[in-house]
């Protein structure tokens, strides 16, 4: 459906001279691009571990996300370069094909909506594929608008700032879904996550002396991982290590949301003890 939009716009947009068709038809085609991309994440993201690919092909799909909102944003700021020189020399525009192009997006892009609005609730990389699709819906209800204006009252300008406005939005909203999925690639501490009130949480467990060397980061969206050094009260057994690391993962993970946990037990060893060590 989008290789058919797009086509049809681009071929419109090169007929009826105008840029925010063009525009539309160049986001559209981002949209092939990002389906496909997100769809071969999905597939390789399902794809088993090996001995050389410990973690499989889990961040796949954080990649996907990555790449679909980094070219939303090139996108834009093409399209914001092309409206301001469109504003200050416009020319005349056939709009009757930009209305029935703009009809034609609308319907198709919003079917495509509706196939993915529930995948996008959970997973960052359908997320990233529907909102290039809703902005799509969006900018050819901006572009229809635009279309009216220019056959009723021949007010051409419009077409340039319509332009311009679809490529604010999609700066906006590229820029959110560049900043979280960049966040997960880098390892960062997950927003909603407080070391000091992990570290609170895990010190009143018994035979727990001291948490530090802490990291937190998501693998992807499922996977939210601690690794730590815990320096013991005691010098404990295997069996009764086991007992206390048992009650932490219930503790992390109840509180949390971390599910994989992996711990390193210490008694009186001599290192660094800060939360945070620089390794």
């Amino acid at each position: 459906m989008n290789i058919i939009i797009t086509a049809s716009q681009a071929v419109g947009g090169l007929i009826s001279g105008s840029l925010s068709l063009i525009s539309d038809a160049l986001h559209n085609f981002s949209d092939v691009i990002s389906l496909i991309i997100s769809y071969v994440a999905r597939k390789l993201s399902k794809k088993k571990a090996s001995t050389n690919k410990t973690f499989g092909y889990k961040r796949a799909e954080i990649i996907a996300a990555f790449v679909n909102s980094a070219t939303l944003i090139l996108v834009a700021v093409y399209l914001v370069k092309e409206a301001i020189e469109r504003f200050i020399t416009p020319i005349p525009i056939k709009s009757g094909i930009v209305i029935w192009l703009a009809l034609l997006g609308i319907l198709a892009n919003g079917l495509s909506v509706l196939l993915l609005k529930k995948s996008a609730k959970d997973n960052m990389n359908m997320r990233s594929a529907y909102i290039h699709l809703l902005t799509d819906m969006l900018a050819s209800v901006a572009v229809l608008i635009g279309g009216l204006l220019m056959k009723y009252f021949e007010i051409y300008w419009v077409d340039s700032i319509l332009t311009f406005a679809i490529a604010i939005y999609l700066i906006v909203v590229g820029y959110d879904l560049l900043k979280g999925s960049t966040k997960i690639l880098m390892l960062f501490t997950p927003e909603n996550i407080n070391i000091k009130e992990i570290v609170r949480a895990v010190h009143k467990i018994k035979y727990v002396q001291k948490l530090h060397h802490i990291h937190v980061w998501h693998l992807n969206e499922d996977e939210l991982h601690l690794e730590a050094h815990l320096d013991c009260s005691e010098d404990l057994t295997i069996s009764e290590f086991d007992t206390v690391l048992h009650e932490i993962e219930h503790v992390l993970e109840d509180k949390f949301g971390i599910n994989h946990i992996n711990i390193q037990p210490e008694y009186r060893k001599e290192d660094v003890k800060d939360f945070i060590v620089q390794d």
